[in-house]
């Protein structure tokens, strides 16, 4: 993270008025730059509202479901790029977090989850909405607190916010009984804090020697790529680089939580790849002799049958914040823990006192800019309004210049393969994790981080079932959240699956009627009514089903004042292309 992300540090530390816990809690907020949350009232965190109520510096959002306001927080941290606070009571308040609190962990987001917790004095005894959050959330977080002393609050918020934002970015979850939100004390307000572990307080740095050695790397080879991932969002080192790969003449593959930090249009861009990415990035990283891993992680979407990726690299270099991830899922010959923003801005001050110059790799050029004009993201044409169409045209019509959030599904990689993306932080999605109900709380939370962008989600009529009250939170809150439903009435990437390897056995994947189909050929028959529902929530929708009426369509949702769902029809035959089953490698890519 960037220093400016952090919050003011007070010159000392600070003892103030007496005060109860919740309050403390509050002021430890707003300490630390916490400008707005997304909460749910409870029994157990009844006196942490109240201390919201008292206070106009913390705006709270009140979600209609604890996971719609978790992953909003969610979605307000991937485009704020500083911690997404949210609040849920005790008991299915808490657990119904869990989702976006494991989200948060998978994709290294900053989340801060606070919960209300049943009196000190029941906690083990089975007590009424009594969970144990702390201990069911240690496999998902950075970090688990559970207060037992409001004097420790201050302390223990000024940790769980630097943990959330140093390092390797994640979730921290704090539990607060209510006995200590009631406590009264005067508190005493850390100016900084220190841990025990020393990589802890002190952000890694690349040496110069191993720096060196990458430059040599790069001076010997013949075809080198660069794979990126979300580390570089992360560390806002998009600028160092786009330097780096232009100065070392290297093309770009990014993973999906990588998409925007090096822009899709340069001609050194070959997007992003994977199971359903560009043919022509899986290509480029199975042939190269040099791959340059910066802030990813091999995931297994990305590797496909991991001992044969990247079977011609001669030499891997793996540069990343997060120690444990080297050599973990795949073996690396030059691992470099370090943080990727000070990393390659030292390679690039390098590359200039050095006066280096990239090895002639024209030929290889040659072949992934062939590769690019051949394969490039493609769907065939249709009488029905295809997702891919929808996305082409959203993107003419906002001219590339929106923050996109997915639910989870076939839509989601279309998000991504028909809609380019210039800019870090502009393609919102659910991606180690994969959670459905993602998309439109998501888009609620960016757009609240992002209030002058337009925001829409992309999502698939499963997906965005799934976390549909939250409507009703961007109708009251007045925030100005589209939806763009790609319906197919099937669960669409699971149908695909059918096709592919199940001889079309549908098995639970039809989501209207499995005797009567709705579709563009059969619009009577479409369920649920999305536009009646929306209207339901005081929210515009329209449904459209023809080709001609598509442009006009998504120019009406752009320019409503106000939430909107624009309810697409789709045919459910269409299968995302190209595709690594999982578990195959680059050779057995399916491209049609």
């Amino acid at each position: 993270m960037k220093t400016s992300t952090e919050p003011t540090d007070f010159p000392s530390p600070e003892i103030g008025r007496e005060m109860n816990g919740a309050d403390v809690v509050v002021e430890s907020l707003i300490r630390e730059g916490v400008d707005v949350i997304f909460a749910y009232p409870g029994g157990a965190s009844q006196e942490l509202h109240q201390a919201l109520a008292r206070t106009d510096k913390i705006r709270t959002i009140l979600p209609r479901h604890e996971q719609g306001g978790s992953f909003a927080a969610e979605g307000y941290a991937r485009v704020k790029g500083d911690v997404g606070v949210c609040m849920a009571t005790s008991g299915p308040g808490a657990t119904n977090l869990v989702s976006a609190i494991a989200d948060a962990y998978m994709d290294s987001i900053p989340m801060v989850a606070l919960t209300g917790q049943v009196y000190s004095k029941f906690i083990g005894k089975s007590a009424f909405q009594e969970t144990d959050f702390y201990g069911m959330t240690l496999p998902i977080v950075k970090h688990s607190y559970l207060v037992m002393d409001a004097a420790d609050l201050p302390r223990i918020f000024k940790e769980a916010f630097h943990l959330a934002r140093s390092g390797r970015p994640g979730p921290v979850v704090i539990d607060i009984p209510k006995d200590v939100q009631q406590a009264r004390l005067t508190p005493v307000f850390p100016a900084s804090v220190e841990f025990a572990n020393p990589t802890i307080n002190h952000t890694p740095v690349a040496s110069d020697e191993n720096l060196l050695k990458v430059l040599e790397l790069v001076a010997n080879a013949e075809r080198p790529m660069l794979y990126v991932g979300g580390g570089i969002v992360s560390a806002e080192a998009y600028t160092e680089l786009k330097e780096f790969a232009v100065a070392a003449n290297i093309p770009v593959a990014t993973t999906l939580m990588g998409v925007g930090a090096f822009p899709e249009t340069h001609e050194l861009s070959l997007q992003w790849f994977g199971m359903h990415g560009a043919a022509y990035g899986n290509w480029a990283v199975d042939q190269c002799d040099l791959l340059l891993c910066f802030g990813a992680r091999f995931d297994d979407r990305i590797t496909g049958n991991v001992d044969k990726f990247a079977p011609d690299a001669k030499h891997i270099v793996h540069i990343d914040i997060d120690a444990s991830e080297h050599n973990k899922n795949k073996s690396v010959d030059l691992p470099i823990v370090a943080d990727i923003k000070q990393a390659l801005g030292r390679l690039n001050e390098l590359i200039a006192a050095h006066k280096f110059t990239p090895p002639d790799t024209s030929a290889w050029h040659d072949k992934v800019n062939g590769w690019k004009r051949d394969h490039p993201f493609a769907f065939e044409d249709s009488p029905h309004i295809t997702s891919q169409e929808a996305i082409k045209v959203l993107y003419e019509q906002t001219k590339g210049d929106a923050i996109i959030t997915t639910g989870v599904g076939q839509h989601q990689m279309w998000a991504a393969q028909f809609y380019r993306y210039d800019e870090p932080r502009r393609y919102i999605s659910s991606l180690g994790l994969g959670a459905m109900g993602f998309g439109y709380p998501a888009a609620l939370g960016a757009k609240v981080a992002a209030p002058d962008k337009e925001v829409i989600d992309i999502d698939g009529d499963g997906s965005f079932a799934m976390n549909i009250q939250e409507l009703a939170t961007a109708k009251i809150e007045k925030i100005n959240a589209k939806a763009l439903i790609l319906n197919n009435q099937h669960l669409g990437m699971v149908v695909q699956w059918e096709d592919r390897f199940y001889n079309s056995i549908r098995g639970n994947t039809v989501l209207g009627d499995q005797d009567n189909i709705g579709g563009p050929d059969n619009p009577a028959a479409l369920y649920p009514d999305f536009v009646k529902i929306a209207e339901g929530y005081g929210v515009k929708g329209r449904q459209v089903i023809k080709k001609s009426e598509l442009r006009e369509a998504i120019q009406e949702m752009l320019d409503h004042d106000g939430p909107y769902v624009l309810d697409v029809i789709v045919p459910y035959t269409e299968h995302v292309m190209p595709m690594v089953p999982a578990g195959k490698t680059v050779k057995e890519m399916i491209l049609k």
